[in-house]
């Protein structure tokens, strides 16, 4: 099971031990992010309103954004924007939600976390070296214009890889 809280992003200091409730917390809330049904929904909203973190990560570090993106939910991945979540956010393993979303060639979720925001460079490999990796072309354009309107904004995400 992936139920973790969110990870500290530094230091070596570990966290305290989370009590088995709020755990399976967590649990219910990755399911519901992977799942995307109506009770899901319904669920994600109704924490998302009483201060569930937007951001909360697993123990791979993927967040709730990455997993709805994933699995195709763009009405959750808009919900999570509308409540603060990073579409810029790297799991463990250096991978962003739009990278994930050309691999899995949801066009619906890449124009969500482009509206959010989203950085088509950041990651390894980058939403736009997975376009070329994985034959995506067809997004490359609409990457090429995102990366134009961050730079131009000054809103380039801060580990950028340019």
């Amino acid at each position: 099971m992936d139920a973790a809280l969110p990870q500290t992003n530094g230091g070596s200091q570990s966290a305290p031990e989370l009590p088995p409730e709020a755990v399976a917390l967590a649990g219910r809330m990755f399911d519901a992010a992977r799942r995307g049904d109506e009770m899901s929904v319904a669920l994600l909203t109704q924490a998302l309103q009483r201060g569930l973190p937007a951001n909360l990560t697993n123990d791979k570090g993927d967040s709730l954004i990455m997993l709805a993106a994933y699995h195709g939910h763009a009405n959750l991945v808009e919900l999570l924007l509308q409540h603060n979540a990073d579409p810029n956010r790297l799991n463990d393993r250096g991978q962003s939600p739009l990278a994930g979303v050309v691999f899995k060639n949801e066009k619906e979720c890449i124009e969500a976390l482009l509206e959010g925001g989203a950085d088509p460079e950041l990651g390894e490999p980058s939403a736009i070296d997975a376009c070329r990796i994985f034959k995506q072309e067809q997004f490359e354009e609409m990457f090429v214009k995102q990366i134009e309107k961050l730079r131009a904004n000054g809103t380039r995400a801060v580990n950028g890889n340019s």
